[in-house]
């Protein structure tokens, strides 16, 4: 089957594209994002190459125990321990002192964030959170964690799951909404009747109660959510099928006596998009506040997890330690406006005369 652009989506990508604010700020989200996603490899403790002994590892791709370097157990070792140790030993060799064995030729190529979100720094003076230096740029939570490594990490599980919870939400509205506008009749009278009822229910406390019989994980928390977030795009579909169904062109296919599948995702489908195109944005926006807001309250995800909402509650905890606050506010903030930056830019380009202005 082959896939053809109409010459109207060839115009409003054009005019998306002048959009150069909305443009840019599609390129910024989706390059950081990429980038994110090669934070369990680039933004951790772990080396990405290892020379020891004349062998190579890869400990940021591959686990290996400290039996591999000379050790006892089959634990994975402390690699900043194994380089520190290193350097120790060919510092006492300078001065004249040799330890038995001699010291292994060692050679490590450390990632750009030499920190792992989920281990604790508790190597300085006093008791976390450290204020930002020049080891952890923009410091330490409570717990002695560095707070740029939770903040990229919390970036890559935020977006993700608002993207996931953005795409399974706006499945399910187009699907139950189109059903309701294509069918009518009482199809539509008791599928409205039911959505009316499960809108009622408060999200926030399914989310508590399945959170604590079955505990909190990603994927718990988006079924939920997908639970619920389907509902408004569901209104606008059924809207739109409802309007599409008695059109001309839908009426003579009804009429050449193709099949009820044709009509549904020929027909009304293609035509009834603009409303999921344009509120796509905007529905990721609410995503990520739905998750940060769960895991700023203690109902979302399962700690240690990398989270802004926690580390938002940390700030609150800690007032007289503002960089974590201030630094997580600010990404929060960056990523909502160039977000809402792109929502606006396809909203204008879905419809050229909603950025109309007349005096």
């Amino acid at each position: 089957m082959k896939f053809r652009v109409t010459t109207e989506t060839k115009n409003r990508i054009k005019r998306f594209r002048k959009n150069k604010r909305a443009f840019w700020s599609l390129v910024v989200l989706v390059v950081a994002y990429a980038l994110s996603l090669t934070s369990p490899w680039t933004v951790n403790d772990e080396p990405l190459y290892l020379s020891y002994g004349g062998k190579s590892y890869f400990p940021a791709f591959a686990r290996y125990s400290e039996a591999d370097f000379g050790g006892s157990y089959q634990t994975e070792p402390d690699y900043a321990k194994l380089l520190e140790d290193a350097a120790e030993c060919e510092a006492d060799a300078a001065e004249g002192y040799t330890r038995a064995g001699g010291c292994p030729d060692v050679f490590a190529i450390m990632p750009p964030i030499a920190h792992d979100p989920l281990k604790a720094d508790l190597g300085e003076d006093g008791a976390p959170p450290f204020a930002p230096s020049g080891k952890h740029w923009l410091g330490t939570d409570s717990n002695g964690r560095d707070v740029l490594s939770r903040l990229i990490h919390g970036f890559r599980i935020c977006i993700s799951f608002s993207l996931l919870l953005t795409l399974l939400g706006t499945f399910l509205g187009i699907v139950i909404g189109g059903i309701q506008g294509y069918l009518g009749k009482f199809w539509d009278t008791g599928m409205q009747r039911f959505i009316e009822i499960w809108s009622s229910l408060p999200m926030l406390y399914v989310v508590i109660l399945i959170g604590s019989i079955y505990g909190r994980s990603f994927w718990l928390l988006i079924l939920i959510m997908a639970a619920f977030n389907w509902i408004s795009l569901s209104y606008y579909m059924r809207g739109e099928f409802l309007k599409l169904r008695s059109m001309t062109y839908v009426q003579s296919a009804r009429v050449l006596g193709l099949s009820h599948r044709h009509l549904f995702f020929k027909e009304i489908l293609p035509n009834a998009m603009t409303p999921v195109v344009t509120l796509f944005p905007f529905t990721l926006i609410g995503g990520i506040g739905s998750l940060t807001s769960l895991d700023f309250l203690g109902f979302g995800l399962q700690p240690p997890t990398p989270s802004w909402g926690e580390l938002m509650s940390q700030g609150l905890n800690n007032l007289y330690a503002p960089w974590i606050s201030v630094s997580t506010v600010a990404a929060l903030f960056v990523t909502l406006l160039l977000t809402t930056f792109v929502g606006e830019g396809v909203r204008d380009a879905m419809d050229p005369k909603s950025g109309d202005r007349y005096v």
